[in-house]
């Protein structure tokens, strides 16, 4: 048997395919983060700053605290004030998705039936998380990013 020799095309093979593996991998995965990033929060973060703080205090004198809940194919959001009674707000707006891409985002149409919000919703498996908008019966807008507790 003759022995058999590595010689330096092989070993530059080797090395060509090895990186050539680690830069495809990282192409696919920065297409992937720049394709599914759901964008912005606000257009302009220097004028959202200046009206933060006016706007959370306004939010947080309502005494409203949020929770959600998925069962049965139906999306439960209860609004609660600080002694514990549901809240029914002028306004709801929400989008229910996925934290890390705008795939999934479904946007439901929630009914009050004097305890809590529903709307019926299908969701697979995974985290989800409801971005909320709602408006007091004096106009005082109240936004959340509230996490879904699936059953």
């Amino acid at each position: 048997m003759s022995e058999r020799k590595i010689t330096g095309r092989q070993v530059f093979l080797g090395f060509a395919a090895a990186f050539g593996v680690i830069i495809g991998v990282n192409l696919v995965l920065a297409y992937s983060a720049v394709t599914t990033f759901p964008g912005l929060e606000v257009k302009n973060s220097y004028v959202a700053s200046q009206e933060f703080n006016i706007r959370k205090a306004a939010q947080e004198g309502l005494g409203w605290h949020v929770e959600a809940d998925h069962a049965d194919g139906l999306l439960w959001l209860h609004i609660t004030d600080d002694a514990g009674k549901p809240v029914e707000v002028n306004t709801l707006e929400a989008t229910v998705g996925r934290a890390t891409h705008v795939f999934d985002d479904q946007t439901p149409d929630f009914r009050f039936d004097g305890k809590a919000y529903f709307a019926p919703v299908t969701l697979g498996e995974g985290n989800w998380n409801i971005r909320m908008q709602a408006t007091s019966g004096d106009g005082t807008l109240f936004q959340q990013r509230v996490v879904l507790h699936k059953e």
